[in-house]
């Protein structure tokens, strides 16, 4: 569907075309009205310079041509001709027309008459003629004659003036038309920088910031957020309340079957169920947390600060099992997930890591184009490149001899998945273990 800011230009546009089309149209038409109101006054002024003449000497009707001032009409093929012809039918004329005559008009009147017709060289020519009653009573018709080249000419200048004249008032009409649409969508584009900061931050949108227009749907908008924010806490603070609920007598059978498993009872099968059974739990109450996480509500981690918590946790299991754990990442970064989200996915990675490492396991962060990504590199034995999709489905497990679920690869990945991130695995090329990397996007600082 095309754009407001489409729809108002191309409206903009066609309305300016249609228009300026009909303004064109309508004052090419006026002034080519004027330019022939001129041309005809122009060809009035000479008949009347000529009837002047012949009413001076008609007496001697050679001598009109030396009572005519213009020297045009002295001039051959000048466009300027003038024609004279007494009742006896004796023709006198300019020295303009050469050996050429004027028709003479079909009526012949005292009043002016215009007509047009070829002149000389078959060029078009405009004539003005009078029939003229003498003090002596003698009868003359006097016919004065000019090109039409000029004024065509002079209609052909005019056009383009007026052609280059409007384009330039196009060219205005459209930069004014896209800088209108800008300043009167501006309002539009702020409400979105603002609903995408409003996604990271507690604070609520001011409508009373907008045009009156458009604050009515800002108000609408920031209600609807803050309606949206507190289902998804109660949901998130259900779904937490359930974990805890379940995990109390989760943890009340663990520890009876332990005790009957150190009484010699075979419960290893329960066991083994009831550690499956966690793992589901932690992954869909991880899942269900992460997409009514970033989607839904702000959330920023400190990541020196998870991030250290994670490997101080983790650096005593290692040392417990003889490996060594070492980190590297910038400080005062914040990222765009959930702290308890990103703890999750670290947790998983960094047992996975230390259930294969064999002597070293090493984290490390790194920033590019306003993304930090996360490695977890171990010593290992890594995982072939055939099976790293099965290792990452749901319950599937590389080595049964190995303690655990099975699932602590899938859900990582589904916590990230839900953060628009993505759990990518190979060889560390310096260790030569498995890799597992992330990114994640960097969050603002706290204002």
């Amino acid at each position: 569907m095309t754009s407001l800011r489409g729809r108002a230009v191309i409206g903009g546009i066609l309305w300016a075309a249609v228009t300026i089309t009909l303004g064109f149209a309508g004052l090419q038409s006026f002034i080519d009205q004027g330019a022939e109101r001129r041309f005809d006054e122009l060809l009035l002024a000479r008949l009347t310079q000529v009837v002047t003449a012949v009413e001076n000497v008609a007496a001697t009707p050679e001598a009109i041509q030396a009572s005519v001032g213009d020297p045009a009409f002295a001039r051959p093929m000048s466009g300027l001709y003038w024609q004279v012809e007494n009742e006896f039918g004796q023709v006198y004329r300019s020295a303009s027309l050469g050996q050429d005559t004027m028709p003479r008009p079909q009526m012949l009147t005292s009043e002016i008459v215009i007509d047009g017709f070829s002149g000389p060289m078959g060029e078009p020519v405009r004539g003005m003629s009078q029939t003229l009653t003498l003090a002596d009573g003698s009868i003359w018709h006097v016919h004065v004659a000019t090109s039409l080249r000029s004024l065509r000419q002079e209609l052909a200048q005019l056009r383009e003036i007026m052609l280059v004249a409007f384009t330039f008032v196009v060219v205005i009409g459209v930069v004014g038309a896209l800088l209108q649409v800008s300043v009167t969508l501006r309002p539009i584009e702020k409400l979105r920088r603002d609903v995408q900061r409003r996604w990271i931050s507690e604070g609520g949108l001011d409508h009373g910031k907008y045009p009156e227009e458009v604050a009515p749907l800002v108000y609408d908008i920031d209600t609807l957020l803050n309606r949206n924010r507190e289902i998804v806490q109660q949901s998130r603070k259900q779904a937490a309340d359930l974990g805890h609920a379940i995990k109390t007598p989760a943890a009340i059978i663990r520890n009876e079957l332990e005790t009957l498993a150190r009484q010699g009872q075979p419960v290893s099968d329960a066991i083994a169920a009831l550690d499956r059974l966690d793992a589901q739990l932690k992954r869909a109450f991880g899942r269900m947390r992460a997409q009514t996480g970033t989607s839904a509500l702000p959330s920023a981690t400190e990541m020196d600060r998870s991030l250290g918590r994670m490997v101080r946790a983790f650096s005593d299991m290692a040392q417990q099992r003889g490996l060594v754990l070492t980190s590297d990442y910038p400080p005062g970064l914040r990222l765009r997930m959930d702290p308890t989200d990103l703890e999750e996915v670290l947790g998983n990675l960094l047992d996975n890591a230390q259930k294969w490492a064999v002597s070293a396991i090493r984290l490390t962060a790194t920033t590019d184009a306003g993304d930090v990504t996360i490695l977890i590199e171990d010593d290992g034995p890594g995982i072939p490149p055939d099976q790293i999709a099965l290792a990452m489905s749901s319950g599937q497990r590389l080595d049964n001899a190995k303690p655990g679920t099975g699932l602590g690869l899938s859900i990582a990945a589904d916590l990230l998945q839900a953060y628009g991130s993505a759990l990518m695995l190979d060889k560390s090329a310096e260790l030569g273990g498995l890799r597992a990397r992330f990114r994640l996007p960097v969050a603002p600082a706290q204002g």
